[in-house]
């Protein structure tokens, strides 16, 4: 039975998750079905809440239920179908209608994994309900509303994202490395920030996506500071109003990329798979961070991403990087520079 269903999990997360899949091939056997599980609660959570049809509290309902099933306080699934068949993606839709294999998985694992697991799930639907509760539903054409407060992103980086990091940290930690007790809190904390930053991406480079739905995760107390509204992000002519602010999220976000570059160095080195994924997101982020100085965050026809050719391109100078002595640092060091 296990191997059935690591066989349809492995299914799942190759169509749904194109970015991460080659990310989650590079990681340890002992760690990789774990954290892909993650992935995969984490992902049905995430296209429950931004589901665009139906009424808020219904969503929140349907993610308070299925957390509560995962969590193993309730046996009782709520019935996904409808929300599966609106889902523009189709691999959403059919991760959806096989939820029931994605939470059965998790008895594959110990109690301890399984515990890693549900305890980073848990805060990441959290996270998922308090956004529905700020923003509602996502529909085209609203009122923009906005968070309220620079402690209320880094909190919602921290519960989408952040949370992950500890995740990582730990599964590490208790399966592949070591470290001295004084190492582990810094590792730790890097490992957070870490995770905040590959959100931190997501969030500026999808600005206009989110308010087109009427989201503005740009906090409205700060865009005041540079006299501007969540309506002005609309229009991609006020680009250099909102640089100067723009910019400062860029060099957080720069910040904690550099967190995890400190991350991947307190790896040891022979643990190489471990080092490849973790670097590859680093290095995506870094070039994402420099596109996005470049290019017009409001202009929504410039879409601003890391190319298929160039991913493929760090995935040979990944490999070449790892064995050759100090490859790592350089390449991540020139990396954030290009």
């Amino acid at each position: 039975m296990s191997v059935l269903i690591d066989s349809e999990i492995d299914n799942l997360l190759e169509t749904t998750s194109r970015s991460f899949y080659p990310t989650l091939k590079y990681l340890p056997k002992k760690i990789r079905g774990q954290i892909g599980l993650l992935y995969l609660l984490a992902r049905v959570a995430d296209t429950i809440a931004d589901s665009k049809a139906g009424e808020t509290e219904v969503l929140i309902r349907a993610l308070t239920d299925y957390n509560e099933v995962a969590q193993g306080r309730s046996t009782e699934l709520p019935d996904l179908t409808d929300l599966a068949d609106i889902q523009t993606n189709p691999d959403e839709g059919e991760l959806l209608r096989n939820v029931q294999k994605v939470v059965h998985a998790l008895q594959i694992y110990d109690e301890g994994d399984r515990h890693r697991i549900l305890e980073c799930l848990e805060v990441i639907v959290g996270g998922q309900i308090l956004d529905l509760q700020r923003f509602g539903i996502a529909k085209e054409g609203g009122t923009i509303s906005t968070l309220n407060s620079e402690d209320e992103l880094d909190d919602y980086a921290y519960r989408v994202a952040g949370c992950v990091g500890v995740f990582w940290t730990k599964m590490s930690l208790a399966h592949i490395i070591s470290l001295p007790k004084d190492k582990e809190e810094r590792f730790f904390e890097n490992g957070i920030r870490f995770g905040k930053a590959l959100q931190m991406i997501n969030i500026l480079r999808d600005i206009p996506e989110d308010l087109r739905f009427g989201r503005c995760y740009i906090p409205g107390p700060s865009l005041e500071k540079y006299g501007l509204t969540p309506d002005d992000l609309l229009n991609s002519n006020n680009i250099g109003r909102f640089r100067p602010l723009y910019d400062t999220y860029l060099d957080l976000t720069s910040e904690h990329l550099d967190a995890a570059v400190e991350y991947i160095r307190m790896i040891p080195e022979r643990q190489f798979r471990l080092k490849a994924a973790s670097m590859l997101p680093v290095l995506i982020g870094q070039r994402t961070v420099n596109l996005l100085r470049e290019g017009n965050i409001l202009d929504s026809d410039e879409k601003i991403k890391v190319t298929r050719d160039e991913m493929k391109g760090y995935f040979k100078k990944l490999l070449r990087a790892l064995i050759i002595p100090g490859g790592v640092q350089r390449l991540l060091a020139k990396n954030k520079k290009v």
